[in-house]
Formats: C-alpha cells, structure tokens, sequence
C-alpha cells in the first residue's frame, strides 16, 4: 500500500485552525460568561434582591424585652437575632473576623482574585475563596438549590451580588451586616445575641480572645461551640489568634499569652423558660401581640414580635423581681415538706379519694406518654401497665436548679408533680400603677400555669372583706361601730352561720370584726348595704370576674384573679384612687423609634376619709389580728397593713398587703383545688402565702437603692374623720404584747 503524502503547509492550517477554534471557544465562552452574569443581574435566572432590598435586608430580627433599669429580661423570635451598629462592636471582633476569613477584605471589590485562583490550583485544600461580602450574599439570600449541576450558577449569583453589595454599601456596613446575620449556633444570629449568650455582654465589651472564640464558632458552630466542646472551641480560638497576628492585629507576646489560656463562659441562653421573670415575659408576648394588631409600620404592614426587632420596655424592677423569687423559694422549699408529710399524702391515701382519683385518670390519658403508648395500639390496659413501669425522668425539686433526676414510674410522677405547692406574687406601686415583681408559679420549665394572670381565678376568701367594709364605711357605717357576730338571714338563707366552730361576742366592732376576720360579722354588714349593690361595687373596683350575688360572696366565694385584687386594693394606701396595675411603658421599634406608650388608668372609688380608714383597720389586721405573725414571727416594724384570706378545706391561702409606698399580693395553693392543707392551722392565709409577703419585704425594706422608706407612715388626710383617736390598731404595737397564741384566721 503506497503511503499519503501530506502536503505542504497542512501541519500549520490546523494547527491554525485549532488556534481559530480556541479564541472563538473561549470568546463565546466569555461572551456567555458575560451575558449570564447580565441575565443574573437582572433577575431572568432566578431571584435577584433589588437595591432596597440589598441596603435593607429583611431578615428576621429578635424583639427584646427590657426592665426599668433597662437590664435585658428576654426575647421574643423565630430566629434568635438582634442588630448592632458598627461603632457598638469592639475591633477585636471586626480583626479576628477579617484575619480569619478575608484578609484583603477592604482592598477587593467583592470578589478576592488571589483567594479565587488559590482555590482553583490549590483545589481548596489552602483554605476558601468566599469573601465576606460573598459569604453575606450567601447569608442574606440563601441558595435554592444545592444540585451540583446547578452550584455554578448558585456560585455566580453569589459573585454578582457581593459585588452590588461592594457598589451600594461601605466596607464597615458590609461587615456589620455579616456579623448580624451569620449564625452561631442554637438558634443564636447575630454578634450581639452571640455575645450576651456566651459571655453575657454587650459587643462593644468583647476581649480579643472571646472575639476569636466567637469567631471561631463561624467555622463551625456545633463542632466549636465553647459550650459543647470546649477543647475544639479553644484550639480554632488560637488558630483564630494566630491569623490575627500574622495580619498584624495582635502583637506575638500578647498572643503566647493569651493562647494559653482559658477564656471562661458566662453563658445566659435567655428563653423562653430560663432566666429571670419568665411567667412575666410570657405575659408581656401575650400583650404586645395583641397591641400589633393595631400597631403599622410606616409601609403600612402590622408590626410582628417575632421578627420587627421591637424595643419593649416594662415597669419590673429588676431586684425587686429576684427578691419576689428569692421570697417564693425561700417559704414554699420549706413549706412543700410539710405539705406532702401530711399522713393523707405520705401514706398514698389521698389518692383513692374519688375526686382526685379522677383528676389523676384524666392527667394520665392526657399525658404525652400514655399518647404515645395508645398510637402504638395498644389497648388501655396495656398502656396503662407500661405508665406504671419505671424509667429514669427528669422531675421539679427544690435544688438549685429546681430539678432532679430520678427514676419513676410516670403514673408516680404525675402524682408527684400534681401535690407541687403553686405560688402566685405580684408587686406594684398604688399610685402610678407600676408592676414592680410577677412571679406566676414556682418554675416555668415544668409548670407554665400563670397564677398571677388575669385569666387565673381562684376563690379569694377573706381578702374580699376590705372591699365589703370600705363600700360600708363609704356610706355611712364607721368602724367603731358594733357589729353582729350571730347568725344571719337572707332572703335565700335563713339562719346562716358561717362561725360554727368559733365563739366571739355577741357585738363587736367594725375593725375588731375585720382584724380577726369574723365571718359572720361579714355577713351582717352584707345584709345590711346589700348584695347587688356590693357586687356592683366590686365590679366598680376594676374587678371583671364573675360576683355571683348570693350570701357568700362577703366571705370570698367568688374566683377572681390575683391581678385584679391588686388592682382593686390600690384604693386603700392610693387615698381612694383606684389605680391599675400595667407592666409595659412603652415600645420602641428596631431604630429605637417610639411607637407605642402605657399608662395606668385611674379612678376614684371611695373618699379618701374612707380609705385611711381602711388603712387604720386594716393595721389592726397585722397588728392583733390574723396577720399579726408578720409582727411576732417575722419582726416586720413598719407601718404596713393587709389581708389575710382563706378559703374552703384550705385549697386557697391569700395575703395582699402594703405600705405607704408599695402593695403586694400573694396566692398559694396547689394547681387542682382538691389538693390542699388538712389543717386550717397551716393551710390559712397566714401560714401559706403571708410569710412570702414578709420574706419580700424584709429584703425591700434592707435595700435603700431601691427608694422604699422603711420609716415612712401612712398619711392621714386633712379633716380626717376619726372615730377613735385612741384606736389601738392604729399604732404600732410593743413587740411583747403579741404572742404565738394569735387567733388563726376564721
């Protein structure tokens, strides 16, 4: 076969024509490259964010909700975040950031070509290309596709808007955004929740350490997360460190320092259970959520909790929030013992009783575990034999961190946890309204129930008497004046006797009747103003609760809330004003903008001859009458008056008292009112809730910082109309004339 000759020249034409072919490939290439990232630009490949939309992204910021002294109390959020300003976040974090994650952040223009070209010959293994204003794009426009067909394009986009972003907005807003919108782990966005979270300050007070700590989470935010585990989290803070200096932020002795060190947690994770005043911010949610429904913002649309970044200021006083706690704590962790050694509850017999034997069958269907068991097919009886196994559990204690794990059957937990002693404790300042201290129950991670809450009604027994006698007293009878103590009648009762077990004098007065709670005395001075006008005038108190008009209503039948009892009481040391309780001041929007204010609403109710008259009685209450330990047991020497109240078989104790400045009420009992003291002797007002009302105010009283004149009195009115100047429950009495022997609440 005779061999082709190849031509002259043929070698070079295709070597021209591959040439030819290369430029027109890579011009088209170009081209393309070109036409895409126009088409990118302009939205016709998937979503591009407008200007606006880039200068004002429309993440979701965490709203805060703040005490008076403007101590952060908690958030409300679908993600965790809240912004600061640029001049609000220390340098040392801005550096670490910069030197860790884009060290020629503020000499590209969006896009780092040396990072690029590393990644591509270096094949990533020498570290990233993203820039800061890439990963931005990234964070604030999430990628809707992670197909690998598709992670060119998704890239590309991320290119086109870094570089808008470079085009519309300085180097300083640039990363102040990023370090508002990147995530760090728990639910945590932003640089201001991440420092309040770890290290319980703001931004602006970071170390250079704790900037690379927080920094470091970024590369990872479980793996080093300084809370779960502490060694990794520690050695990215000294690769973080170390990049800090070899960009010249961090000086190389100060680093052999500072990297052999630890760099301690104060960890605050505020949510929605843990930290100070929880059933108080639940409350507040509840509130703010309903004032947005009439709040606009400027574009017209409502204003959201969860993601406006609102500004809620409130009225607590932040000590006076924990001394509440701390007075809850204090009594019921002592006083739970007593209850459950009771022989009923010790020797399990209480729960053969029919009522609560219903409780405990309904609280067991209703459970999550016996749920669970009955989705699984089985049929009740075997359900039931597996709710009586026992597992290990995680219970309520009176331990420091109010749990302990144990190991139960969960039918015995459920017994356990339903005999919990509940405390209901609101402070407020009668005359402006102010809510100074909340506590709803004794622990919101296992009991959410709210007993201070307006929606919370439990009988109120005696606390109703001070209502009933200043209506009296404000039309015409004076508390000199005697009283029957015998049985009454009704036109629905003949005969009543609510005094059955107790003997007092046929006549007594007015404020011996009130000091020692004399039911029946009640009920004569009911019968003698009427029952339809005092349940008118109870409700004129701000009391919205349904009054039956029957009887009993002068000896607290009726359920009523903690909250309006308050309010209603604002009356006596208030010279009259009826005064209520609001919590929120005011609400600010992201900016810092004033949206929103609060006030209290006032009224007169009764004279103010009638309300320091009040004030006198109701002295005598704690002087020589049912709450008279506060000055034999608990030495409080103030000038202070209140109530006692206690209701049927003990399932209810009350005590709401004052001084001339401050007004408390407490509320225990537990959560089912079948549930309760066998004894009046420790299940009455002065023994269940009064000593948590002594335990706060001995600890306002020892903090002069908090404004509260131990020494001041109660001012009497000009032309104050006395019926006894000498009245002994007027003054304060001698510390030996009260004794143990006190007479116990009827």
């Amino acid at each position: 076969m005779e061999k082709e000759v190849e031509k002259p020249g043929g070698t070079k034409r295709r070597v021209k024509r591959a040439v030819r072919t290369l430029w027109i490939s890579f011009i088209a290439m170009f081209v393309f490259f070109i036409i895409l990232v126009i088409l990118i630009e302009n939205g016709m490949v998937g979503y591009m964010p407008s200007l606006a939309e880039l200068e004002n992204p429309q993440s979701a910021i965490s709203s805060d909700v703040y005490a008076s002294d403007g101590t952060l109390l908690g958030r409300y959020y679908v993600l965790d975040r809240s912004n600061s300003k640029f001049s609000e976040i220390s340098p040392n974090v801005i550096n670490a950031l910069i030197a860790t994650e884009d060290a020629r952040f503020y000499e590209h223009a969006g896009i780092d070509p040396i990072a690029t070209l590393r990644v591509i010959f270096k094949l990533g293994h020498k570290g990233g290309g993203s820039t800061i204003s890439q990963q931005l794009a990234k964070n604030l426009f999430p990628r809707t596709s992670h197909s690998m067909l598709m992670l060119p394009i998704m890239k590309l986009k991320e290119w086109v808007l870094a570089v808008k972003l470079e085009r519309n907005l300085t180097k300083n807003e640039i990363i102040t955004m990023y370090l508002n919108t990147v995530p760090f782990g728990n639910n945590v966005y932003g640089i201001r929740n991440a420092s309040m979270t770890f290290y319980y300050k703001t931004p602006d007070k970071v170390s250079v350490d704790e900037a690379a700590t927080l920094v470091g989470i970024l590369k990872g935010n479980t793996i080093y997360s300084p809370l779960r585990n502490p060694k990794r989290s520690k050695e990215r803070r000294n690769v973080v460190m170390e990049q800090m200096c070899k960009a010249n932020f961090l000086k190389q002795e100060a680093y052999d320092t500072l990297k052999l060190k630890d760099t301690p947690l104060d960890y605050h994770r505020i949510d929605y259970h843990d930290g100070v005043a929880p059933y108080f911010r639940q409350i507040v949610e509840q509130q703010v959520k309903q004032v947005c429904k009439d709040l606009k913002k400027p574009d017209g649309t409502l204003y959201d909790i969860y993601k406006d970044g609102l500004k809620i200021w409130t009225t607590i006083d932040i000590r006076m929030q924990r001394y509440a706690e701390e007075a809850v704590q204090e009594h019921l962790s002592n006083w739970q013992n007593a209850f459950v050694n009771q022989a009923a509850y010790k020797d399990g017999s209480v729960w053969s009783k029919p009522g609560i034997q219903t409780i405990l069958n309904t609280n067991i269907k209703s459970c999550d575990r016996y749920q669970m068991y009955k989705n699984q097919d089985m049929n009740e009886a075997r359900a039931m034999a597996e709710m009586k196994k026992p597992i290990k559990m995680r219970v309520f204690a009176w331990t420091k961190g109010h749990y302990k794990d144990t190991t139960m059957s969960p039918i015995d937990s459920i017994k356990y946890m339903k005999t919990i002693l509940q405390a209901g404790f609101i402070a407020m300042d009668p005359f402006t309204g102010e809510v100074k201290a909340w506590v709803g129950g004794v622990d919101h991670n296992f009991f959410q129930y709210d007993h201070v809450n307006i929606n919370t009604k439990r009988q109120v027994g005696s606390t109703i008497k001070p209502l009933l006698y200043s209506f009296a007293i404000d039309n015409g009878f004076s508390p000199c004046g005697e009283v029957s103590t015998l049985p009454v009648n009704f036109p629905t009762k003949a005969n009543y006797n609510a005094d059955k077990e107790a003997t007092y004098d046929p006549q007594v007065t007015m404020k011996v009747a009130l000091a020692k709670s004399i039911n029946n005395a009640a009920l004569y001075v009911l019968s003698q103003v009427g029952i339809d006008p005092f349940v008118d005038f109870v409700h004129k108190c701000n009391i919205s609760s349904r009054i039956d008009p029957v009887p009993s209503v002068a000896l607290g039948v009726s359920d009523i809330s903690l909250f309006e009892m308050i309010g209603a009481y604002t009356m006596f040391p208030g010279g009259g004003m009826n005064t209520q309780p609001f919590f929120i001041s005011k609400i600010e929007d992201k900016n810092g903008m004033l949206i929103k204010t609060f006030a209290a609403s006032q009224k007169e109710v009764i004279n103010p001859n009638t309300a320091f008259k009040m004030v006198k009685m109701m002295r005598g209450v704690v002087n020589s009458g049912t709450g008279a330990r506060l000055r034999f047991r608990y030495d409080i020497r103030n000038d202070v008056a209140g109530k006692t109240g206690t209701t049927s078989n003990q399932a209810d104790a009350w005590f709401i008292g004052y001084c001339p400045q401050l007004l408390a009420g407490v509320w225990v009992g537990c959560d089912d009112r079948e549930f309760r003291f066998r004894t009046e002797q420790m299940g009455q007002g002065a023994s269940s809730a009064l000593p948590i009302w002594a335990f706060f105010m001995k600890r306002v009283f020892a903090d002069k910082k908090l404004g509260i004149d131990a020494n001041k009195v109660f001012k009497q009115p000009a032309n104050f109309d006395d019926c006894d100047s000498t009245d002994n429950f007027g003054t304060l009495p001698v510390k030996d004339s009260i004794s143990e022997t006190a007479p116990l609440e009827q």
